[in-house]
């Protein structure tokens, strides 16, 4: 059994993190192959929206994991999130699921509240997630209210610096939400430390994208231990 795991930026506790949950979910002996272009996200970033070319570059990430054998694929980037839910159709083709990371965490705080807080370090970040916590709503005939929580300047500081500055963010939109959703998967490392100073429930996307995967692989029909 191999994953391809793609990712537009990285760092070493990310991967970390998506490996351990991956192999939780897949058990130790599946093959992980990671595929990573920076260049993706960071022409996102100074574009402000997914380019034709970034998209096309990641579809060719995707394509890539299914040449070498991957039998599901995990987008592990919300930025180009929307740009993997148009490649799905080439995953159904193929007979290679592409699975983004962040769509079963999305549809987790629709079921455990009505006002989310989206917190996430970049504007193109955040408004992706954001519209797909509208569609999983719609599809769940739930109505829900978004609150923003962009943290202006956190990307890529420390982890210590990083924490305090989300405390911040939380404790000033706390009042409006019911839960607290972590729009990046390099913020999972503090989702229990967010959950112990707010009290409310906190999601982040490593472990339910690891689950997604799971599930995509067994609607395969491949056998997991």
């Amino acid at each position: 059994m191999k994953a391809g795991i793609i990712y537009t930026s990285t760092t070493p506790e990310l991967i970390e993190l998506v490996n351990r949950e991956v192999r939780k979910n897949l058990g130790e002996d599946a093959q992980i192959q990671s595929y990573e272009d920076p260049s993706i996200l960071a022409e996102v970033r100074e574009a402000g929206y997914v380019t034709s070319k970034a998209a096309a570059r990641l579809v060719a990430m995707f394509m890539q994991a299914v040449i070498d054998g991957a039998d599901a694929v995990l987008n592990c980037c919300s930025s180009v999130g929307e740009a993997a839910d148009a490649a799905e159709d080439i995953g159904k083709y193929t007979g290679v699921p592409i699975v983004r990371i962040d769509e079963e965490m999305c549809r987790e705080a629709v079921r455990l509240g009505k006002r989310i807080g989206v917190l996430a370090t970049l504007p193109t970040t955040l408004e992706p997630t954001k519209n797909t916590i509208r569609r999983v709503a719609r599809e769940m005939n739930h109505q829900v209210t978004l609150v923003d929580g962009l943290l202006e300047g956190a990307f890529g500081i420390d982890q210590e610096q990083f924490k305090q500055l989300l405390r911040k963010k939380t404790e000033e939109i706390l009042e409006e939400t019911d839960v607290i959703l972590l729009c990046q998967g390099s913020m999972a490392y503090a989702e229990e430390y967010l959950h112990e100073v707010s009290g409310k429930p906190v999601v982040s996307s490593p472990r339910f994208g690891a689950q997604a995967l799971r599930a995509a692989m067994l609607k395969k029909g491949l056998k997991i231990r």
